[in-house]
């Protein structure tokens, strides 16, 4: 039984070389027939510029948008400490206007509206103008009160009762005043 399993064994070895070899063939054709090899590295390189030109539109798009939220964080973290201090240049602005004796302490008490006032100007914060006579904007302006004034015109601003301040374009606090009718 041996010697017959000997020559079937070498006869299926022979079919599965035969059947190989026009798999081998076909994919010799095949490779005869592939695009010239520049039309290759063409097409390749066209896809991979595509999407480096797609990535790197995609990164400038995420900076852009990372330095918008960035300065609109920055703007509303300053509004946010500003209007915590506001009543303390309220305060300071009351103490300037009270009448006193003591010189040192109205001197004193300058100084550190001085102060206040700087650190403000050095964050971008502007006070907005509200002097009696300037035209009432309601952007900016808070009317609280009318008064009938023929000295004054109408929609002007007659008396600020508290200034108002903003940081860029944005209104931190409207400044509350009485307009003229």
């Amino acid at each position: 039984m041996s010697k017959k399993n000997k020559p079937e064994a070498a006869e299926t070895e022979q079919q599965t070389a035969e059947e190989a070899a026009p798999a081998e063939q076909t994919a010799g054709e095949q490779s005869a027939e592939p695009q010239p090899p520049q039309d290759e590295w063409k097409s390749k390189y066209d896809e991979l510029n595509d999407r480096y030109l797609r990535m790197a539109a995609e990164y400038d798009n995420f900076r852009k948008r990372s330095q918008r939220e960035r300065e609109q964080t920055y703007g509303e973290a300053v509004g946010h400490a500003v209007k915590a201090l506001l009543p303390t240049y309220d305060n300071l602005a009351r103490a300037l206007g009270a009448e006193t004796a003591d010189t040192e302490y109205k001197k004193g008490v300058e100084l550190t509206m001085t102060q206040l006032t700087e650190s403000l100007k050095g964050l971008g914060v502007t006070v907005i103008e509200a002097a009696p006579g300037t035209a009432f904007d309601p952007n900016l302006h808070d009317a609280v009160m009318h008064v009938e004034d023929e000295n004054l015109e109408a929609n002007v601003i007659a008396e600020v009762f508290q200034q108002g301040f903003r940081f860029g374009d944005k209104v931190i606090r409207h400044a509350m005043v009485k307009v003229a009718n």
